[in-house]
Protein backbone atom coordinates (compact mmCIF):
# COMPACT_ATOMS: atom_id res chain seq x y z
CA UNK A 1 0.00 0.00 0.00
CA UNK A 2 2.92 2.34 0.68
CA UNK A 3 3.73 2.24 -3.05
CA UNK A 4 0.31 3.59 -3.98
CA UNK A 5 -0.10 7.32 -4.63
CA UNK A 6 -1.54 9.10 -1.62
CA UNK A 7 -4.47 10.29 -3.76
CA UNK A 8 -5.36 6.67 -4.51
CA UNK A 9 -5.22 5.69 -0.84
CA UNK A 10 -7.37 8.66 0.19
CA UNK A 11 -9.75 8.07 -2.71
CA UNK A 12 -10.20 4.41 -1.81
CA UNK A 13 -10.89 5.20 1.84
CA UNK A 14 -13.26 8.04 0.87
CA UNK A 15 -15.20 5.64 -1.36
CA UNK A 16 -15.63 3.25 1.58
CA UNK A 17 -16.90 5.90 4.01
CA UNK A 18 -19.11 7.27 1.23
CA UNK A 19 -20.47 3.76 0.73
CA UNK A 20 -21.43 3.60 4.42
CA UNK A 21 -22.90 7.10 4.26
CA UNK A 22 -25.02 6.32 1.20
CA UNK A 23 -26.28 2.97 2.46
CA UNK A 24 -27.21 4.48 5.83
CA UNK A 25 -28.95 7.52 4.33
CA UNK A 26 -30.93 5.28 1.97
CA UNK A 27 -31.95 2.72 4.57
CA UNK A 28 -32.90 5.23 7.30
CA UNK A 29 -34.32 7.88 4.91
CA UNK A 30 -31.94 10.48 6.35
CA UNK A 31 -32.80 13.74 4.59
CA UNK A 32 -32.78 17.38 5.64
CA UNK A 33 -35.57 18.47 3.31
CA UNK A 34 -37.63 15.46 4.31
CA UNK A 35 -37.10 16.33 7.96
CA UNK A 36 -38.33 19.89 7.39
CA UNK A 37 -41.26 18.62 5.34
CA UNK A 38 -42.27 16.29 8.18
CA UNK A 39 -42.32 19.25 10.58
CA UNK A 40 -44.13 21.71 8.29
CA UNK A 41 -46.82 19.37 6.98
CA UNK A 42 -47.19 16.70 9.69
CA UNK A 43 -45.73 18.14 12.88
CA UNK A 44 -43.36 15.15 13.08
CA UNK A 45 -39.92 16.07 14.46
CA UNK A 46 -38.29 12.61 14.50
CA UNK A 47 -36.24 12.93 11.31
CA UNK A 48 -35.16 16.43 12.28
CA UNK A 49 -34.03 15.08 15.65
CA UNK A 50 -32.04 12.40 13.79
CA UNK A 51 -30.36 15.21 11.85
CA UNK A 52 -29.62 17.14 15.04
CA UNK A 53 -28.20 13.95 16.60
CA UNK A 54 -25.85 13.61 13.62
CA UNK A 55 -24.78 17.23 14.11
CA UNK A 56 -24.05 16.69 17.82
CA UNK A 57 -22.09 13.48 17.17
CA UNK A 58 -20.09 15.10 14.36
CA UNK A 59 -19.25 18.09 16.54
CA UNK A 60 -18.19 16.11 19.61
CA UNK A 61 -16.08 13.57 17.70
CA UNK A 62 -14.44 16.18 15.44
CA UNK A 63 -13.55 18.46 18.34
CA UNK A 64 -12.16 15.49 20.28
CA UNK A 65 -9.93 14.63 17.32
CA UNK A 66 -8.74 18.24 17.13
CA UNK A 67 -8.07 18.36 20.88
CA UNK A 68 -6.11 15.09 20.69
CA UNK A 69 -3.94 16.49 17.90
CA UNK A 70 -5.07 13.94 15.29
CA UNK A 71 -6.19 16.69 12.93
CA UNK A 72 -5.92 20.47 12.86
CA UNK A 73 -9.40 21.75 12.01
CA UNK A 74 -7.89 25.21 11.66
CA UNK A 75 -6.61 24.05 8.27
CA UNK A 76 -10.11 23.35 6.96
CA UNK A 77 -11.74 25.79 4.53
CA UNK A 78 -14.45 26.48 7.08
CA UNK A 79 -12.08 28.24 9.48
CA UNK A 80 -9.67 29.79 6.99
CA UNK A 81 -10.37 33.19 5.50
CA UNK A 82 -12.81 35.92 6.53
CA UNK A 83 -16.30 35.72 8.00
CA UNK A 84 -18.36 35.35 4.82
CA UNK A 85 -21.73 36.28 6.31
CA UNK A 86 -23.41 37.60 3.16
CA UNK A 87 -22.50 34.59 1.05
CA UNK A 88 -23.70 32.32 3.85
CA UNK A 89 -27.08 34.08 4.05
CA UNK A 90 -27.72 34.53 0.31
CA UNK A 91 -26.29 31.16 -0.63
CA UNK A 92 -28.03 29.41 2.26
CA UNK A 93 -31.42 30.83 1.31
CA UNK A 94 -30.91 29.87 -2.35
CA UNK A 95 -29.80 26.37 -1.48
CA UNK A 96 -32.56 25.78 1.06
CA UNK A 97 -35.30 27.02 -1.28
CA UNK A 98 -33.79 25.17 -4.25
CA UNK A 99 -33.62 21.81 -2.51
CA UNK A 100 -37.38 21.85 -1.99
CA UNK A 101 -37.95 22.36 -5.72
CA UNK A 102 -35.42 19.67 -6.65
CA UNK A 103 -36.80 17.11 -4.21
CA UNK A 104 -33.85 17.03 -1.82
CA UNK A 105 -30.38 18.37 -1.01
CA UNK A 106 -27.10 17.23 -2.55
CA UNK A 107 -26.91 14.17 -0.35
CA UNK A 108 -30.48 13.15 -1.16
CA UNK A 109 -29.83 13.67 -4.87
CA UNK A 110 -26.98 11.14 -4.79
CA UNK A 111 -29.03 8.70 -2.70
CA UNK A 112 -31.95 8.94 -5.11
CA UNK A 113 -29.66 8.32 -8.08
CA UNK A 114 -28.55 5.10 -6.41
CA UNK A 115 -32.20 4.19 -5.96
CA UNK A 116 -32.94 4.55 -9.67
CA UNK A 117 -34.32 8.10 -9.80
CA UNK A 118 -33.66 9.57 -13.25
CA UNK A 119 -34.88 13.01 -12.14
CA UNK A 120 -31.95 13.12 -9.74
CA UNK A 121 -29.52 12.33 -12.55
CA UNK A 122 -30.66 15.53 -14.27
CA UNK A 123 -30.50 17.41 -10.96
CA UNK A 124 -26.96 16.11 -10.42
CA UNK A 125 -25.80 17.43 -13.81
CA UNK A 126 -27.41 20.84 -13.36
CA UNK A 127 -26.11 21.25 -9.80
CA UNK A 128 -22.59 20.46 -11.03
CA UNK A 129 -22.87 22.86 -13.97
CA UNK A 130 -24.08 25.81 -11.88
CA UNK A 131 -21.63 25.02 -9.08
CA UNK A 132 -18.73 25.35 -11.50
CA UNK A 133 -20.24 28.47 -13.07
CA UNK A 134 -20.34 29.99 -9.58
CA UNK A 135 -16.87 28.76 -8.63
CA UNK A 136 -14.95 29.64 -11.77
CA UNK A 137 -17.39 30.79 -14.45
CA UNK A 138 -19.65 33.69 -15.31
CA UNK A 139 -21.64 33.68 -12.07
CA UNK A 140 -18.36 33.66 -10.16
CA UNK A 141 -17.82 37.32 -11.09
CA UNK A 142 -20.86 38.34 -9.06
CA UNK A 143 -19.94 36.02 -6.21
CA UNK A 144 -16.47 37.55 -5.91
CA UNK A 145 -17.93 41.07 -5.89
CA UNK A 146 -20.35 40.20 -3.09
CA UNK A 147 -17.57 38.63 -1.05
CA UNK A 148 -15.21 41.57 -1.54
CA UNK A 149 -17.88 44.02 -0.35
CA UNK A 150 -19.21 42.08 2.61
CA UNK A 151 -16.60 39.67 4.01
CA UNK A 152 -15.31 40.58 7.47
CA UNK A 153 -11.62 39.92 8.15
CA UNK A 154 -10.89 38.44 11.58
CA UNK A 155 -7.11 38.11 11.21
CA UNK A 156 -5.31 40.02 13.92
CA UNK A 157 -8.40 39.98 16.15
CA UNK A 158 -8.84 36.23 16.37
CA UNK A 159 -6.86 33.19 15.25
CA UNK A 160 -9.65 32.23 12.84
CA UNK A 161 -13.40 32.64 12.35
CA UNK A 162 -14.28 29.77 14.67
CA UNK A 163 -16.56 30.62 17.58
CA UNK A 164 -13.93 29.54 20.18
CA UNK A 165 -11.31 31.77 18.57
CA UNK A 166 -13.73 34.70 18.50
CA UNK A 167 -14.48 34.16 22.20
CA UNK A 168 -10.75 33.85 22.91
CA UNK A 169 -10.25 37.26 21.29
CA UNK A 170 -12.55 38.62 24.01
CA UNK A 171 -10.30 37.17 26.72
CA UNK A 172 -11.64 33.67 27.34
CA UNK A 173 -8.98 30.87 27.08
CA UNK A 174 -9.56 29.12 23.75
CA UNK A 175 -9.62 25.56 25.13
CA UNK A 176 -12.23 26.54 27.71
CA UNK A 177 -14.18 28.43 25.04
CA UNK A 178 -14.06 25.42 22.70
CA UNK A 179 -15.45 22.94 25.18
CA UNK A 180 -17.94 25.46 26.54
CA UNK A 181 -19.38 25.86 23.03
CA UNK A 182 -19.40 22.08 22.45
CA UNK A 183 -21.06 21.43 25.81
CA UNK A 184 -23.77 24.05 25.31
CA UNK A 185 -24.58 23.26 21.67
CA UNK A 186 -23.96 19.51 21.40
CA UNK A 187 -25.26 18.87 24.91
CA UNK A 188 -28.37 20.91 24.20
CA UNK A 189 -28.97 19.03 20.96
CA UNK A 190 -28.66 15.65 22.68
CA UNK A 191 -31.21 16.71 25.27
CA UNK A 192 -33.47 18.03 22.49
CA UNK A 193 -33.25 14.69 20.68
CA UNK A 194 -33.68 12.20 23.50
CA UNK A 195 -36.24 14.05 25.58
CA UNK A 196 -38.80 13.05 22.94
CA UNK A 197 -40.42 9.65 23.54
CA UNK A 198 -41.31 9.20 19.86
CA UNK A 199 -37.68 9.67 18.87
CA UNK A 200 -36.47 7.29 21.54
CA UNK A 201 -38.89 4.73 20.10
CA UNK A 202 -37.50 5.15 16.55
CA UNK A 203 -34.27 3.09 16.43
CA UNK A 204 -33.76 3.62 12.70
CA UNK A 205 -33.66 7.40 13.22
CA UNK A 206 -31.23 7.06 16.13
CA UNK A 207 -28.98 4.68 14.20
CA UNK A 208 -29.10 6.90 11.13
CA UNK A 209 -28.13 9.98 13.13
CA UNK A 210 -25.29 8.20 14.90
CA UNK A 211 -23.75 6.69 11.76
CA UNK A 212 -24.11 9.79 9.58
CA UNK A 213 -22.65 11.91 12.38
CA UNK A 214 -19.64 9.62 12.69
CA UNK A 215 -18.94 9.83 8.96
CA UNK A 216 -17.86 13.48 9.34
CA UNK A 217 -14.92 12.73 11.70
CA UNK A 218 -14.22 9.67 9.55
CA UNK A 219 -13.72 12.08 6.64
CA UNK A 220 -11.37 14.23 8.74
CA UNK A 221 -9.40 11.08 9.61
CA UNK A 222 -9.12 9.97 5.99
CA UNK A 223 -7.78 13.32 4.77
CA UNK A 224 -5.96 14.48 7.92
CA UNK A 225 -4.38 11.23 9.11
CA UNK A 226 -4.40 8.75 6.25
CA UNK A 227 -3.67 11.54 3.77
CA UNK A 228 -0.96 13.16 5.87
CA UNK A 229 2.00 12.84 3.52
CA UNK A 230 4.95 15.22 3.93
CA UNK A 231 5.64 15.31 0.18
CA UNK A 232 2.06 15.35 -1.11
CA UNK A 233 -0.30 16.35 1.75
CA UNK A 234 -4.02 15.96 1.20
CA UNK A 235 -6.12 19.09 1.89
CA UNK A 236 -8.09 18.59 5.09
CA UNK A 237 -11.74 17.99 4.20
CA UNK A 238 -14.77 15.87 4.93
CA UNK A 239 -18.26 15.39 3.53
CA UNK A 240 -19.82 18.07 1.36
CA UNK A 241 -21.61 17.57 -1.92
CA UNK A 242 -22.16 20.66 -4.11
CA UNK A 243 -18.67 21.52 -5.36
CA UNK A 244 -17.66 17.80 -5.37
CA UNK A 245 -20.58 17.08 -7.72
CA UNK A 246 -19.05 19.58 -10.15
CA UNK A 247 -15.60 18.07 -9.56
CA UNK A 248 -17.01 14.61 -10.25
CA UNK A 249 -18.46 15.68 -13.59
CA UNK A 250 -15.12 17.23 -14.57
CA UNK A 251 -13.26 14.12 -13.42
CA UNK A 252 -15.46 11.87 -15.54
CA UNK A 253 -14.82 14.07 -18.58
CA UNK A 254 -11.07 14.55 -18.07
CA UNK A 255 -10.08 11.33 -16.31
CA UNK A 256 -6.65 10.93 -17.92
CA UNK A 257 -5.61 14.43 -16.86
CA UNK A 258 -7.29 14.51 -13.45
CA UNK A 259 -6.56 13.26 -9.96
CA UNK A 260 -9.22 11.82 -7.73
CA UNK A 261 -9.84 13.54 -4.39
CA UNK A 262 -11.89 12.87 -1.27
CA UNK A 263 -15.02 14.63 -2.55
CA UNK A 264 -15.12 12.84 -5.90
CA UNK A 265 -14.59 9.41 -4.35
CA UNK A 266 -17.15 10.12 -1.61
CA UNK A 267 -19.76 11.10 -4.22
CA UNK A 268 -19.21 7.79 -6.00
CA UNK A 269 -19.35 5.90 -2.71
CA UNK A 270 -22.67 7.46 -1.68
CA UNK A 271 -24.28 6.54 -5.02
CA UNK A 272 -23.00 2.97 -4.93
CA UNK A 273 -23.89 2.56 -1.24
CA UNK A 274 -27.42 3.74 -1.89
CA UNK A 275 -27.69 1.47 -4.93
CA UNK A 276 -26.62 -1.61 -2.98
CA UNK A 277 -28.91 -0.73 -0.09
CA UNK A 278 -31.90 -0.22 -2.38
CA UNK A 279 -31.24 -3.56 -4.06
CA UNK A 280 -30.94 -5.31 -0.70
CA UNK A 281 -34.14 -3.68 0.52
CA UNK A 282 -35.92 -4.35 -2.80
CA UNK A 283 -36.77 -0.66 -3.12
CA UNK A 284 -34.84 0.08 -6.33
CA UNK A 285 -37.12 1.44 -9.03
CA UNK A 286 -36.73 3.73 -12.01
CA UNK A 287 -38.56 7.04 -11.76
CA UNK A 288 -38.78 9.84 -14.33
CA UNK A 289 -40.36 13.29 -14.54
CA UNK A 290 -44.15 13.24 -14.40
CA UNK A 291 -44.58 16.27 -16.67
CA UNK A 292 -42.90 19.43 -17.97
CA UNK A 293 -43.74 21.36 -14.79
CA UNK A 294 -42.05 18.70 -12.68
CA UNK A 295 -38.93 18.92 -14.83
CA UNK A 296 -38.97 22.72 -14.67
CA UNK A 297 -39.11 22.68 -10.87
CA UNK A 298 -36.18 20.29 -10.66
CA UNK A 299 -34.08 22.30 -13.13
CA UNK A 300 -34.77 25.56 -11.27
CA UNK A 301 -34.10 24.00 -7.89
CA UNK A 302 -30.89 22.35 -9.08
CA UNK A 303 -29.58 25.67 -10.45
CA UNK A 304 -30.36 27.38 -7.13
CA UNK A 305 -28.62 24.58 -5.23
CA UNK A 306 -25.51 24.83 -7.39
CA UNK A 307 -25.25 28.60 -7.00
CA UNK A 308 -26.29 28.69 -3.37
CA UNK A 309 -24.11 25.79 -2.27
CA UNK A 310 -20.98 27.48 -3.59
CA UNK A 311 -21.88 30.92 -2.23
CA UNK A 312 -22.57 29.42 1.19
CA UNK A 313 -19.42 27.25 0.96
CA UNK A 314 -21.46 24.10 1.47
CA UNK A 315 -24.81 22.34 1.59
CA UNK A 316 -26.88 20.85 4.39
CA UNK A 317 -24.09 18.33 4.92
CA UNK A 318 -21.10 20.49 3.96
CA UNK A 319 -22.03 23.43 6.20
CA UNK A 320 -24.74 21.90 8.36
CA UNK A 321 -22.68 18.94 9.60
CA UNK A 322 -19.07 19.22 8.43
CA UNK A 323 -18.74 22.99 8.76
CA UNK A 324 -20.46 23.18 12.13
CA UNK A 325 -18.28 20.34 13.42
CA UNK A 326 -15.39 22.84 13.15
CA UNK A 327 -17.43 25.45 15.10
CA UNK A 328 -17.10 27.92 12.21
CA UNK A 329 -19.17 31.06 12.70
CA UNK A 330 -19.96 31.19 8.97
CA UNK A 331 -21.29 27.64 9.13
CA UNK A 332 -23.78 28.53 11.86
CA UNK A 333 -25.05 31.45 9.76
CA UNK A 334 -25.28 29.27 6.65
CA UNK A 335 -27.19 26.52 8.42
CA UNK A 336 -29.82 28.92 9.77
CA UNK A 337 -30.24 30.40 6.27
CA UNK A 338 -30.53 26.95 4.67
CA UNK A 339 -33.19 25.84 7.15
CA UNK A 340 -35.12 29.09 6.70
CA UNK A 341 -34.86 28.78 2.92
CA UNK A 342 -36.05 25.18 3.12
CA UNK A 343 -39.15 26.05 5.12
CA UNK A 344 -39.78 28.99 2.79
CA UNK A 345 -39.57 26.68 -0.22
CA UNK A 346 -41.93 24.14 1.33
CA UNK A 347 -44.49 26.85 2.03
CA UNK A 348 -44.05 28.08 -1.56
CA UNK A 349 -44.91 24.59 -2.82
CA UNK A 350 -48.06 24.85 -0.70
CA UNK A 351 -49.01 28.49 -1.33
CA UNK A 352 -47.85 28.87 -4.94
CA UNK A 353 -46.48 32.37 -4.30
CA UNK A 354 -43.03 33.38 -3.05
CA UNK A 355 -44.42 36.41 -1.20
CA UNK A 356 -47.31 34.55 0.40
CA UNK A 357 -44.96 31.74 1.39
CA UNK A 358 -42.56 34.20 3.07
CA UNK A 359 -45.44 35.78 4.99
CA UNK A 360 -46.55 32.32 6.11
CA UNK A 361 -43.04 31.44 7.30
CA UNK A 362 -42.64 34.70 9.21
CA UNK A 363 -46.08 34.33 10.75
CA UNK A 364 -45.30 30.76 11.78
CA UNK A 365 -41.92 31.75 13.24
Amino acid sequence: MSDLPISTIVGGAAFVVGLIFGATAQRTNFCTMGALSDIVFMGDWRRFRAWMLALAVAMIASQAMHHAGLVDLGKSIYLQGPLAWAGAIIGGLLFGFGMTLAGGCGNKTLVRIGGGNLKSVVTFLVVGLFAYMTLKGLIGLGRVQIESLTNIAVAGKAANQGVPALLAALGLPETIARWLVVTVIAGGLLVFCFKDADFRAAPHDIIGGLIIGLMVPAGWWVTGVLGNDEFDPTPLSSFTFVAPIGDTIMYLMTYTGSTINFGIAAVGGVIVGSFLSSLAGKSFHVEAFSDAADMGRHLTGAAMMGIGGVMAMGCTIGQGLTGISTLSATSFIALVAILFGGVWGLKYMEEGSVGAALKAVLARG
